[in-house]
């Protein structure tokens, strides 16, 4: 079982305009840029990187995902901050 996880991440307010984004990534458009241009997460800097971090360190939706979902896939998630459109990079 991975005990950390190094995820990037694009976090916006509202549903349809993180649907959006799915879409121009399915259609080849750089996750970083996209972070860039739309999340509202300080980490938007850094193109949505969100580092490695320890299982249970984030809020429980954005943990499950980030430990059991599909690896270098984009998924959308609803938390307390907005709709996160979450790429987890690799587990450890």
């Amino acid at each position: 079982m991975a005990n950390t996880a190094h995820a990037l991440h694009i976090l916006v307010k509202h549903k349809e305009k993180a649907e959006t984004i799915l879409k121009e990534l399915e259609k080849g458009a750089k996750f970083h840029l996209l972070a860039k241009k739309y999340s509202i997460c300080p980490s938007s800097k850094k193109g949505g990187d969100l580092g490695e971090f320890k299982r249970g360190q984030m809020v429980a939706q954005f943990d499950k995902v980030c430990f059991t979902g599909e690896i270098l896939k984009p998924h959308l998630i609803k938390t307390k901050f907005g709709w996160h459109i979450v790429k987890v990079l690799y587990r450890t």
